[in-house]
């Protein structure tokens, strides 16, 4: 554990050394709290910046975290019918409460084991050799090879733009 990291930052490069990722977790000097905050910030596209995103399923009112490419705007009624529950939009309370992170600096893992949360990847995610994911806070980030971001998180992927 880093003590020159924020606690939350500590969370994510343990969690991701716990699933076999060699991450290293930066604190930027500018926010990369938005896509394009963080594409300016790494120094990258805005393409390979990882969106972790909360929603609620409808029915279940189970959380479902989206790992979406910064480019990539989620048709929230496709995914829901490629996963088999309709969507909804949290609020910031459901979101910390779920995954220990703040909107704005929500990581791809290191989440509560015990709330089972969902993981599904953007397939666009995966034409990039580096993307780089929150690390826990408004300003912390870390790059990853997309594959082994997938692998890492047990998520599934799919087109979160338009159909399959």
């Amino acid at each position: 554990m880093s003590t020159d990291l924020p606690q939350a930052a500590n969370r994510v490069a343990e969690a991701a050394q716990a699933a076999g990722l060699d991450i290293a977790v930066m604190v930027m000097p500018a926010s990369t709290r938005t896509a394009e905050e963080a594409a300016a910030a790494c120094g990258t596209g805005v393409g390979q910046i990882v969106k972790s995103l909360v929603f609620r399923g409808k029915e279940s009112g189970r959380p479902v975290l989206l790992l979406v490419s910064g480019v990539n705007r989620v048709d929230e009624k496709r995914v829901g019918r490629r996963i088999g529950e309709a969507l909804s939009r949290p609020d910031a309370d459901f979101v910390r409460s779920e995954t220990g992170y703040a909107i704005g600096g929500i990581p791809p893992i290191g989440h509560p084991k015990d709330k089972g949360i969902a993981v599904y990847m953007d397939r666009d995610l995966l034409a990039h050799e580096v993307v780089w994911a929150a690390a826990g806070t408004p300003n912390a980030v870390f790059s990853v090879d997309p594959a082994a971001l997938e692998k890492a998180t047990g998520a599934t992927v799919l087109s979160v733009t338009r159909e399959e």
